[in-house]
């Protein structure tokens, strides 16, 4: 076989072993890469290094390189130039914002009469055609003609059994209860209030106003309060600041105004009597004293904190504030637009898909964190198990 061996190797021209010994090298670098993207993997799959990566990385965040000052004068005179580009960038954008906020005060006299026909519908002031109530549900494509005459008279059926409701109970109630930004602020001595709120509208300001909108709760009559209509008022700035111009990124709410609920008598929900006992110090005889306190309610909605002239606020009134911007905005935004997908859970539905999908992903990467732990070696378990209770912090 040696003698074989040799002949072969007689019988290869030099220029095909230059060939083989080229092809060698390049699989011999391919390995090396090869071995570097490994090791590349495992080192970004250990979460001790990926955690000192993180941590170097928020350390240079918004850090500056100190090139800036290191510039030359004539340079960095340069650079001035260029912010006061972007001072005057910044004012265009807020010009653009401007004729924005025209533009939806344009489309949503559009949209009115469809809102105004919603309501019609919803408080029973109207009743849909046939036609309009036509709705081809996905469930429903792929049923015969027979199976849909069959459903239709079931349902038919079971309309008679029923007493006959007007309009679509509950509505805007329900829409408040599928969405959790609102649910949270819902109390059960709410609900009974908001089964008579029969429409929400947005009002724009009159064109060469101040920027703002209006969000209008039209209320049926009721034993609660007299007002037929609560408002909520949020007055927005769309203009650089000028002590800080480049941090305009749009419309901002300044302030909010709500208004005053006629409450009847022993109806009013933000508030609770409570009953406390007091001993004198000297005499030491006890008394009961009745005190009105504030009490949690989707009502204080309407009493924001407000904002003093100098802007300054306390952190609790500035959370408030914080928080009842956002609700105005998705309510001016989404549910205003989208009742009818809230109040059916659709647009709940799509709102938990999106994250829905970021979770899968983050629990992929704690599943592929668990199974290098199970494969490193040097892992012991009993490192990660919880503290027994008599160590935990109290």
């Amino acid at each position: 076989m040696a003698d074989i061996d040799n002949k072969d190797q007689a019988e290869i021209d030099p220029a095909d072993m230059e060939d083989v010994e080229e092809v060698e090298e390049e699989e011999t670098g391919e390995d090396e890469n090869s071995k570097a993207r490994q090791l590349t993997v495992q080192m970004m799959q250990n979460p001790q290094i990926l955690a000192a990566l993180q941590e170097r990385l928020d350390g240079l965040n918004g850090s500056p390189s100190g090139y800036m000052e290191s510039l030359p004068k004539v340079v960095k005179r340069r650079v001035n130039a260029l912010k006061n580009l972007q001072v005057k960038c910044a004012h265009i954008e807020a010009k653009f914002y401007e004729e924005v906020h025209e533009l939806e005060r344009k489309y949503a006299a559009l949209y009115q009469p469809l809102f105004d026909k919603r309501s019609d519908i919803v408080k029973a002031a109207y009743e849909p055609t046939d036609e309009e109530c036509e709705w081809k549900a996905d469930e429903e494509e792929e049923l015969t003609d027979e199976m849909k005459e069959k459903a239709k008279l079931e349902e038919e059926k079971k309309d008679e059994e029923k007493e006959d409701p007007k309009g679509i109970p509950e509505f805007w109630l329900t829409v408040f209860k599928n969405v959790d930004l609102l649910s949270d602020m819902l109390q059960e001595h709410d609900e009974p209030i908001l089964k008579h709120l029969q429409d929400i509208k947005v009002k724009f300001s009159d064109p060469g106003q101040p920027m703002s909108f209006t969000l209008e709760f039209h209320f049926e009559a009721n034993d609660f309060f007299t007002n037929t209509v609560l408002t909520k008022t949020y007055k927005m700035r769309s203009e650089p600041d000028e002590s800080d111009p480049f941090s305009f990124d749009g419309p901002e709410i300044m302030c909010c105004t709500g208004c005053t609920i006629e409450w009847t008598k022993g109806k009013n929900v933000t508030l609770k009597t409570i009953k406390k006992k007091q001993k004198h110090k000297g005499r030491g005889t006890v008394r009961t004293v009745t005190k009105t306190v504030p009490n949690d309610s989707f009502f204080n909605f309407f009493t924001p904190p407000e904002v003093p002239e100098n802007g300054e606020l306390d952190e609790d009134s500035e959370a408030v504030l914080a928080a009842d911007f956002e609700i105005g905005h998705f309510i001016r935004e989404r549910i205003v637009p989208r009742a009818v997908l809230y109040f059916t859970g659709e647009a709940i539905e799509d709102d938990d898909d999106d994250y829905d999908e970021e979770g899968e992903e983050a629990d992929d990467e704690e599943g592929e964190e668990e199974a290098d732990e199970e494969n490193d070696p040097d892992y012991d378990p009993k490192k990660d198990a919880a503290p027994p209770a008599e160590c935990k912090q109290q």
